[in-house]
């Protein structure tokens, strides 16, 4: 019998994790002529992307098809999220040359749509921003047909990098919230829960036409209320696009994995974000903020 919502409210890991994942978060090994060629692609260029840097499990499937995730300002995060696998410290200096070289890559590739995200820059003054911005003008200037949606870190909140970033008109203004409020100060001290409302206000008060889009991972020690709850708090800021998938833990060293989240529960997850007024749910073990996101973004009607 299918299971309803009120029937998974409050689940939570009882039993031993199992030794092996879940049947359904087996995924093929990548290759493929177009992961080679991208694979090449972004070395020639000396680009980063979060496919590769944070252990996407989707890597082949979305690189087989010619579509990626570039990862701007370098591949050294400032902050040391405890769910990531990105590589933390002090970054390299920036290189202003390469919002022309993902411009580039975007023109080669022919993509219809793109997704520009990036690591934590709190050592820089507007923390990124300007990187985010011009890579946006180039891409356009370049390839006028290709809508770019971006992942932007929460620039410590500055309305003044929110802005900049917004005025380069990208087609989506994403910022994963990554958990609920109760797990912040463990899987993400560096952020702030309050804070990704309010980015969220701004955003829709500055540019309100601009759809808005977060992502939250799963199985880091939440209850099933609490992911409610957070997702209304998103709604109540008018977010437009949500995304829900497994937390894989990347080695022993980040958080312990709490719990596989079960397709059953992730559809009913979908069917309640879609009840509270989401353009579009993407829920599944398996889905990541940009996996997919050409399709995510025909569903929701951008």
């Amino acid at each position: 019998m299918t299971e309803t919502l009120y029937q998974i409210m409050g689940r939570h890991r009882a039993d031993p994790l199992p030794v092996r994942k879940p049947a359904w978060l087996k995924v093929r090994a990548p290759g493929g002529t177009n992961y080679t060629h991208l694979r090449q692609l972004m070395r020639e260029l000396d680009l980063h992307t979060v496919c590769e840097e944070a252990h996407c499990p989707n890597v082949g499937d979305c690189w087989d098809h010619g579509t990626a995730t570039f990862m701007i300002l370098g591949d050294v995060c400032t902050r040391n999220c405890a769910y990531c696998a990105v590589a933390h410290g002090r970054p390299p200096k920036f290189d202003p040359a390469e919002p022309a070289r993902v411009a580039e890559a975007v023109r080669r590739m022919n993509l219809r749509h793109v997704v520009l995200t990036s690591v934590d820059r709190d050592d820089l003054p507007d923390f990124g921003a300007w990187g985010f911005a011009e890579t946006i003008r180039l891409i356009k200037a370049a390839s006028p047909d290709t809508s770019v949606e971006v992942l932007v870190p929460d620039f410590q909140g500055s309305e003044d990098s929110i802005r900049a970033v917004l005025d380069a008109r990208p087609e989506i203004y994403n910022h994963n919230t990554e958990t609920v409020p109760r797990l912040y100060k463990k899987a993400r001290p560096g952020g702030r829960y309050e804070r990704v409302m309010q980015i969220f206000r701004f955003a829709r008060s500055y540019a309100p036409d601009i759809p808005t889009k977060t992502g939250i991972i799963l199985g880091m020690g939440e209850t099933n209320e609490e992911v409610l709850a957070t997702m209304r708090d998103l709604r109540a800021v008018d977010v437009d696009i949500l995304t829900l998938g497994q937390y894989l833990r990347p080695s022993e060293g980040h958080i312990a994995l709490d719990r596989y989240v079960t397709p059953a529960e992730f559809a009913m997850f979908r069917e309640h974000g879609l009840a509270l007024g989401y353009r579009h749910v993407e829920s599944g073990p398996l889905v990541r903020s940009s996996y997919h996101a050409w399709e995510q973004v025909q569903a929701a009607g951008v």
